[in-house]
């Protein structure tokens, strides 16, 4: 996942992907025995020699200049995401080692706990819950304990519950794998990150097709049919607030006047805390957990 061998695994894959029509290369009619462009038609097309690129795939030079990485990620039509994630993955490669664990600031807190009608969870760069408001656990997680702090990627594929929430399931399965792949390639020495890694390709293996085949994937915005077992079918839009170097604010809306905002309304009525005691206005920090 790190290193020269990382860089040499994604741009094999992604090669194998790329047809030679997709990009103009003739075949003359020739049978080829297996799809993808070949590592000469690539490296013809990155400007570059075979012999190079070879290495490269091989996990056999390491360094590539910023210009060969462009080059490359232009032959292999790679979108921005993609593109970062290559020279991400180009740069020379670090020790594993233990990260610090990750928590939530002051202002997040805050943030969260305004956020009393609105679905919230906040979540680490592994997808660790690091926070939810009570709405976000009902929505995400109802049938765990409010104190749990679960790993969101384990819960998308190993969590029947959580399966099942997800009318398009592996739409969500593919966007969860694509965002750890670019926090792989960002974070190339994080060890609890290889861990996960290892832990789901052990135990999932649709993680662990998904996980071979390369596929980044940036989840600042996307739209989810969700169907809850309190509210029924609904569609959210879940939008991540940060900058990727953080922990991430993960909000769920819905169109205003749908049946999907009704519903999450409801969700959140159910979800809020009444207390005799707050009869005034729930305290913030009834809502951090």
């Amino acid at each position: 996942m790190t290193g020269t061998a990382g860089l040499g695994d994604f741009l094999k894959t992604r090669r194998s992907q790329l047809r030679p029509d997709d990009v103009g290369v003739p075949t003359y009619g020739e049978r080829r025995r297996v799809p993808g462009l070949r590592r000469e038609e690539l490296a013809r097309l990155a400007g570059v020699s075979s012999s190079y690129y070879t290495r490269l795939e091989q996990g056999h030079s390491s360094g590539a200049s910023a210009e060969v990485v462009d080059a490359l990620a232009t032959a292999l039509r790679l979108d921005d995401a993609e593109r970062q994630h290559l020279h991400a993955l180009a740069k020379p490669a670090r020790r594993a080692r233990r990260s610090p664990p990750e928590h939530v600031s002051d202002a997040t807190s805050q943030l969260l706990a305004a956020l009393v009608d609105v679905p919230a969870i906040v979540l680490g760069r592994r997808s660790d819950v690091l926070a939810w408001n009570r709405p976000g656990h009902a929505l995400f997680a109802g049938h765990l304990d409010v104190a749990r702090r679960p790993n969101m990627a384990e819960l998308v594929f190993l969590d029947p519950h959580v399966r099942e929430l997800y009318a398009d399931w592996p739409g969500k399965a593919e966007a969860v794998v694509g965002n750890l792949r670019l926090v792989a390639g960002r974070h190339p020495d994080d060890a609890a990150l290889h861990e996960l890694v290892g832990r789901l390709s052990a135990k999932s293996s649709e993680f662990a097709s998904l996980w071979a085949g390369h596929r980044v994937k940036a989840c600042a915005t996307a739209e989810y049919e969700m169907r809850h077992p309190l509210v029924g079918p609904l569609t959210v839009t879940q939008q991540t607030l940060g900058n990727g170097t953080g922990p991430d604010v993960v909000v769920a809306t819905a169109a205003p006047g749908s049946a999907s905002q009704a519903a999450l309304a409801l969700l959140a009525v159910g979800a809020t805390p009444r207390d005799s005691e707050e009869s005034g206005g729930v305290r913030a920090a009834a809502f951090l957990q």
